[in-house]
């Protein structure tokens, strides 16, 4: 079985070498027992001399496969351009900076030969601080209750899936991907197992909050349609709320006679009402935003470098030509 080794790389050179000498020992490990590999490394840009690396890795090692953006396009486009560049029975994703740790992947091996065609790694929250943990939990207890597909906390991109898993998700071709959510939609059976996150092993994480915040909300809009029917839902509520005020001033005037309505109470409910109508709004741009880079229809990403072959256009996404020089 020839296993492909995809691992995004942004900025990593002071770690890649390392990470590529442990990975090689797990090859090592493996190579008795009938199984080869390759490894597959996806520059996103960086602005060190990672690609400088990974041309002298190339050099060094026939199985290594590089690719090289022409700017950072971000971790989803990287992981699609491995995939599409993978050509083992099975591939596993993984980072380059060693927090996943490459001695799991004869624990996913091993699992595979049970049946499974996903074999996920799911961290545990172990070193995490309070408000992190929490936050997390409130979060996955929050998008599983929206989204068409489940989330499991601690679970990410690191997995190994077979060949026709990975055909699978590269069948689905939108422009806004939400990896995590499309290995959950593709399904085929899996199973899981955890392990304790590893510290990185040098440079600095490229995650900001703002940055974890965007992913958190790509996910949620990438699946459902509900935050939509959410606004629908409140727009009927305010409706009912305006109906039952308005009926509340009538009768208290046939009552007590017309009496000057409070100054504060106006000011809230316009400012409360207004407040709504503008996330509402947001909500909508933010799908109508997707929709407008999907009729686009330009290239996930464009490659300025790499020692791959030109492949063959997709026949089911044009978004594939001339992306490999």
């Amino acid at each position: 079985m020839l296993i492909s080794i995809v691992a995004p790389c942004y900025d990593e050179e002071d770690v890649i070498e390392r990470f590529h000498d442990q990975i090689q020992k797990v090859a090592e490990e493996l190579l008795p027992l009938g199984h080869d590999m390759e490894f597959v490394y996806i520059d996103d840009g960086s602005r060190d001399r990672t690609l400088m690396v990974l041309e002298r890795l190339a050099g060094l090692d026939k199985r290594v496969r590089y690719v090289s953006f022409s700017r950072n396009f971000g971790k989803e486009a990287a992981l699609l351009a491995g995939l599409r560049n993978a050509s083992g029975d099975c591939v596993v994703v993984m980072d380059a900076d060693l927090q996943h740790p490459p001695e799991l992947i004869k624990r996913m091996v091993e699992l595979r030969a049970e049946g499974y065609d996903q074999v996920i790694a799911r961290r545990t929250r172990t070193g995490d601080g309070m408000v992190r943990t929490l936050t997390a939990r409130l979060y996955y207890r929050f998008v599983n209750r929206l989204m068409d597909v489940e989330l499991v906390d601690g679970v990410g991109d690191f997995r190994l899936m077979s060949r026709r898993v990975v055909d699978a998700v590269l069948d689905l071709t939108e422009y806004n991907r939400f990896s995590k959510g499309l290995f959950a939609w593709v399904g085929f059976p899996a199973t899981t197992f955890e392990y304790e996150n590893a510290a990185r092993e040098a440079g600095r994480t490229s995650w900001s909050f703002k940055g974890l915040l965007n992913y958190g909300l790509d996910g949620l809009l990438s699946f459902n349609n509900r935050p939509l029917r959410a606004a629908l839902y409140l727009g009927m509520g305010l409706l009912l709320c305006a109906g039952l005020y308005t009926g509340w001033i009538v009768i208290a005037a046939l009552v007590h006679g017309v009496q000057t309505p409070g100054y504060v109470t106006i000011i809230t409910a316009v400012t409360g009402v207004a407040g709504v109508q503008m996330i509402m709004l947001g909500v909508i741009g933010e799908y109508t935003g997707r929709i407008y880079y999907e009729v686009k229809g330009r290239p996930h990403f464009l490659v300025k470098a790499s020692n791959v072959e030109r492949k063959a256009d997709c026949p089911t996404d044009g978004r594939t030509k001339d992306l490999i020089p």
